[in-house]
């Protein structure tokens, strides 16, 4: 049971991409609603979207020096190896200065140390796995958590330890669940009389996707009442505005979008990546979808991600090997031609989100915490 003499803190590990990021925010959301007297402090590096993401939300952020590992050996290698060696030193200064009730981890790299340091300090560690293919961090941490909060049933066989699984999703922002139609147009200056189409990769981009969809641009132009918005990461943002004035469809491009709920709520269609995050919201707003996994990611689970929605008749899908301006165009139009498809494809990606993720998990650490009882707690 907590020391109801000592300050009430919940302290949440992540940080490198959205995936890692939003879900850590979604978490502190909710606590801060039930809690709004006690702390939630984030621990993330310098390098990565928690930078920016965790101050624009109002939290602390604490910094260490973790690194991603190569997956091939290389210099890199060593630079990991040593930058996980002064992480340790690192979190645990943080978790003595800090001294949370319990610790939240996301995974990645900043998971793995702060995970371990709070282990050995006898801190209650919830892990919150976002992916179908639970990433290495995660499936090690899980043997030493209090609880493992998982999204997709099909995780369970790749953790070793079973009694502590809880299948729960991934936690969402109250703002996506809350969208104001009207004023998302306002905010993104688009035309409200027009059909949106949401092009977007991960929180830096897609190159493979971009350079594609700019090919397919001109085709589009046989779509009626059509804009595009379009997310592209900063690096193709100015090419993606030339791509842009050339076509003769309108088309806002955004290096990237802050206002995710105000896209979704605009969307009337999507082209996107298939992470777990997006997945998620994808689902949650019940935005019909064409998902083109990332071939590059950690035990291909992109590709699992986005075949537990077109097994459930929530989405279509496009390997980016095959990829293609024709065939890309072509889906898009007869996607936007067919409208019983398209809200046929909405009703069932809404049919398979799960919504209260966050709120469930907040309970967790309310009874790992000590904090079920503590005064400031709205039901």
């Amino acid at each position: 049971m907590r020391d109801a003499s000592a300050p009430l803190r919940v302290l949440i590990a992540g940080g490198g991409t959205g995936g890692h990021v939003y879900p850590g925010l979604a978490i502190a959301e909710e606590w801060a609603r039930r809690h709004p007297d006690s702390e939630v402090v984030f621990v993330g590096t310098k390098r990565g979207l928690e930078s920016t993401a965790v101050p624009r939300a109002g939290y602390r952020l604490r910094t260490i020096a973790a690194r991603g590992i190569p997956r091939r050996p290389s210099f890199g290698l060593v630079r990991a190896l040593a930058a996980f060696v002064a992480s340790l030193g690192q979190s645990w200064r943080i978790l003595a200065e800090e001294a949370p009730s319990v610790v939240v981890v996301t995974g990645g790299y900043v998971s793995a140390p702060v995970g371990l340091v709070a282990r050995l300090r006898g801190i209650p560690i919830v892990v919150q796995e976002q992916n179908s293919i639970p990433g290495a961090t995660n499936r090690w941490l899980g043997l030493v958590a209090a609880e493992v909060h998982i999204s997709y049933l099909e995780s369970r066989s790749y953790f070793r330890r079973r009694d502590n699984l809880k299948v729960t999703g991934n936690p969402l922002r109250q703002s996506l669940l809350r969208q104001d139609r009207a004023s998302a147009y306002e905010t993104l200056r688009l035309e409200p009389t027009k059909r949106t189409l949401l092009l977007f990769g991960g929180s830096r981009g897609a190159a493979n996707l971009n350079r594609v969809f700019a090919a397919a641009l001109p085709r589009l132009s046989r779509v009626p009442r059509l804009q595009v918005l379009w997310q592209t990461g900063e690096e193709d943002a100015e090419w993606a505005r030339g791509e842009a004035r050339r076509a003769s469809v309108a088309v806002r491009v955004m290096p990237y979008i802050q206002r995710m709920d105000a896209a979704y709520a605009v969307a009337t269609m999507a082209v996107c990546r298939a992470g777990a995050m997006t997945i998620a919201e994808l689902t949650a707003c019940g935005v019909p979808s064409i998902l083109v996994p990332y071939p590059y990611a950690t035990n291909d689970h992109q590709t699992h991600n986005a075949r537990g929605l077109v097994d459930r008749g929530a989405a279509e899908m496009i390997n980016d090997a095959d990829l293609d301006a024709n065939d890309l165009a072509r889906r898009i139009e007869a996607l936007l031609r067919d409208e019983p498809r398209l809200r046929r494809l909405g009703r069932n990606a809404r049919a398979f989100s799960r919504t209260n993720a966050a709120q469930r998990i907040a309970t967790s650490l309310e009874q790992l915490s000590g904090a079920g009882n503590a005064p400031g707690r709205e039901g």
